[in-house]
């Protein structure tokens, strides 16, 4: 197998993969594969439980909290996110800090006049705007925000001042790219969503978490199928849900429960970013990472080449792929070079990564 550095879909841990493979054709003794099972089956109604219970365990999520498996990707829920909290506000807040909140805003606006607390667009969304110049609107229905921005590589906690500015109302989260990879603390939370085609299973499958009082409050032209209340009130099978997708993320929730849990994992993921960030500022200037150092991500690493020069990422992407380094090149949008270390992937793809670039480096200096 090669390390697939991609964004996501991603790596998935091989022990995951097996155990579906075990399984593939007779479920535990089923006679049947889990992709053709009905969703109202026992069976597959006792892996769907168990995937939810394992993610509530895994997150320590609070019992007011519901857990629902969705579609339409993070994507979606740009809509849900405005159609289920606004009520009868016609704002909301909204932090800019790169291409996913970009598309989170405009979708809102369909739906309301959002308000955008700042923008780290002047900087090319390498750092997060300072707080002492947010501008939060106090009658905005919530604040939206992206605790890690796949494409920048940017990743960043709510500190206490930021806290401090938001006040008491509600916070959403996209955390897509860095959900699994650390704690989240519900005290600051209201509702995280996240595709789970990076560090959850494959795509086809979306994970929103809401706390239960902000539920039943969808606009009236809400589609059935974006009512959170709807989703939760059905546990998620108001109608055919991803089945499949659903138990391959069961079967990664109980891959990390197994091996040390989030405490673990996030471990891990400091270990192996630190390891490529530190071999990047090692390299002279060779390889460069344009964010700023307190807010890089552990999940997305993008680097360039002596500051740019595409005929050397076409070189280095063609020699990677034959170390079997795959999917390492940066999002068509920002150029350049990127690794998506999450948790599916292992220590030595890491060490191999900078071995390569070591040796690339001293090939092309």
């Amino acid at each position: 197998r090669v390390f697939n550095f991609s964004a996501g879909p991603s790596i998935l841990p091989v022990e995951v993969l097996e155990a579906a493979n075990r399984d593939l054709l007779n479920w535990q003794g089923s006679g049947m594969s889990v992709m053709e099972m009905s969703h109202r089956s026992k069976a597959y109604d006792s892996i769907h439980k168990k995937a939810t219970q394992d993610l509530r365990d895994i997150l320590q999520i609070p019992d007011n909290y519901k857990v629902i498996f969705m579609q339409g990707g993070a994507s979606l829920q740009f809509a849900c996110v405005p159609l289920n909290l606004l009520k009868d506000k016609t704002t909301a807040n909204y932090l800019t800090t790169g291409i996913w909140t970009t598309k989170a805003i405009a979708e809102a606006k369909k739906y309301c006049e959002p308000t955008e607390v700042a923008s780290g667009k002047s900087t090319n969304f390498t750092t997060v705007p300072d707080p002492s110049t947010w501008n939060i609107n106090p009658e905005g229905a919530y604040f939206h925000y992206c605790s890690n921005e796949t494409i920048q590589g940017l990743e960043f906690e709510l500190n206490d001042e930021m806290m401090q500015k938001i006040g008491d109302m509600p916070i959403v989260a996209d955390m897509s790219s860095n959900f699994l990879s650390r704690p989240i603390d519900w005290s600051k939370h209201s509702v995280v969503y996240a595709g789970a085609q990076k560090n959850a299973g494959p795509s086809g499958v979306t994970v929103v978490i809401a706390r239960e009082d902000l539920l039943g409050n969808a606009k009236p032209i809400t589609p059935t199928m974006c009512d959170w209340k709807t989703q939760a009130d059905a546990d998620s099978m108001y109608n055919t849900p991803p089945c499949w997708s659903i138990y391959m993320c069961g079967l990664y929730f109980d891959y990390i429960k197994k091996n040390g849990g989030i405490a673990h994992f996030n471990e891990v993921a400091r270990r192996k970013a630190q390891m490529i960030y530190d071999f990047i500022e090692s390299s002279n200037g060779f390889y460069s990472n344009p964010v700023n150092p307190a807010y890089r991500s552990l999940m997305n690493i993008p680097f360039h080449i002596k500051g740019g020069n595409p005929e050397l990422d076409k070189q280095f992407l063609s020699e990677a792929e034959k170390q079997n380094l795959t999917t390492l090149a940066g999002h068509r949008s920002v150029g350049g070079l990127r690794a998506s270390v999450y948790n599916g992937m292992p220590v030595e793809g890491c060490q191999k990564l900078v071995e390569f670039m070591r040796g690339f480096q001293s090939n092309n200096q």
